[in-house]
C-alpha cells in the first residue's frame, strides 16, 4: 500500500513527524535500518548512519543504549553495553543528532531507546531537546500508549513523530489505541521474542499485518528478525517499511572495514526493495 504525503505544497505541515510519513511515499517500501549510538565508538557509528543514509535508507533508526535493553537481542545488547562503556549518554545521544544534521544527513531520524532515561532527562525536556538537535521523532519499546499521555503532549508540541509498536500477541482493542495514538508510522513485532537475525520469517506475518491495517490507517513497518534481501521483499510485499537491526550492526562487528560493510549492505537491501510492490 502506497501512503500518500503531499507536505512540500504544504510547508505549513511539513514537520518531523510528516517527514516521517513521507518516507512511505516514494513508491516503493521504506527501507529503515537501525543502527546503536556510540558503537562500536562515536565517531564510526555517525559515519556508519551517514553512509547509510547516503546509500539509500528512507529512515534511521538510532539506538539510545541503556543498561537493560529488555527487548533486544544478543547482538543489539553487546552494541549498547560497548556503547555505555564509550560513554553514550541520553546528552550524548542528542549531540549524535546534532552532528549527524551538521554533516549533511536530511533523510528522518528516529531516537529509538528505553523509557527509563528520558523519564530521568524529562519528557518535555527530552522531546524540546529532540526536535532542536533535528530528531523526526521517538520510539520508545517499553512505553505503553496508555501511560504515554505527558510525552504524546510534549511530542505534539514540537511536531515530533511518536510510533508505539504491536506485537502478533497484541488484543484488537490495543491494535485500535494504538491506531489512534501513534504518529508517523506503527512498528510492527514480527515474532515473539527479542531482536535478532532469523533464518526464516513466521508464518502468520500476512495473517498479522492484515489485522493491523484492519485498525490502522498510518503506515506499517515490519522489524526484528529481518536479515536478508529475501526476507526484506518479502516483508515489503506485505508492509509499507522495513526494519532491519542486529543484521545491520552484525555487518559491522565482522567487517575490516564496517563503514564499507555497512554502505555495501544498505545499498543492496535499498535497491532490492525499490522493485518490490507493497500490497
Amino acid at each position: 500500500m502506497t501512503i500518500a504525503a503531499d507536505t512540500d505544497n504544504h510547508p505549513a505541515m511539513n514537520t518531523p513527524a510528516t517527514q516521517v510519513t513521507g518516507v512511505f511515499s516514494h513508491g516503493h517500501p521504506a527501507f529503515m535500518p537501525y543502527f546503536t549510538l556510540g558503537y562500536p565508538d562515536y565517531q564510526t557509528s555517525l559515519d556508519i548512519i551517514r553512509v547509510c543514509a547516503g546509500a539509500g535508507a528512507d529512515l534511521m533508526e538510532l539506538g539510545m543504549p541503556f543498561s537493560d535493553p529488555l527487548a533486544d537481542g544478543p547482538t543489539i545488547q553487546h552494541s549498547t553495553q560497548v556503547a555505555l562503556e564509550n560513554g553514550m549518554t541520553t546528552e550524548r545521544c542528542l549531540q549524535a543528532v546534532r552532528d549527524l544534521r551538521a554533516q549533511g544527513v536530511r533523510i528522518p531520524l528516529m531516537l529509538m531507546g528505553y523509557y527509563n532515561p528520558i523519564l530521568s532527562h524529562g519528557e518535555a525536556p527530552f522531546a524540546r531537546a529532540a526536535a532542536a538537535a533535528g530528531a523526526n521523532g521517538i520510539i520508545i519499546p517499553d512505553l505503553p500508549p496508555e501511560e504515554a499521555t505527558a510525552l504524546e503532549g510534549s511530542c505534539c508540541q514540537h511536531g515530533l513523530a511518536l510510533s508505539y509498536l504491536i506485537a502478533p500477541t497484541s488484543t484488537e482493542e490495543r491494535i485500535k489505541l494504538v491506531g489512534q495514538k501513534a504518529t508517523g508510522f506503527v512498528y510492527l513485532v514480527s515474532l515473539t521474542g527479542v531482536t535478532g537475525a532469523r533464518a526464516k520469517l513466521p508464518d502468520t506475518l500476512s495473517n498479522f499485518v492484515a489485522r493491523a491495517r484492519r485498525h490502522v490507517s498510518l503506515p506499517l513497518a515490519v522489524g526484528f528478525g529481518i536479515s536478508s534481501v529475501a526476507h526484506a521483499q518479502q516483508v515489503g510485499q506485505l508492509a509499507d517499511g522495513v526494519i532491519v537491526g542486529s543484521k545491520l550492526i552484525s555487518v559491522a562487528q565482522r567487517a575490516d572495514d564496517p563503514m564499507d560493510a555497512c554502505e555495501a549492505f544498505v545499498r543492496e537491501m535499498a535497491e532490492a526493495l525499490k522493485d518490490t510492490n507493497s500490497d
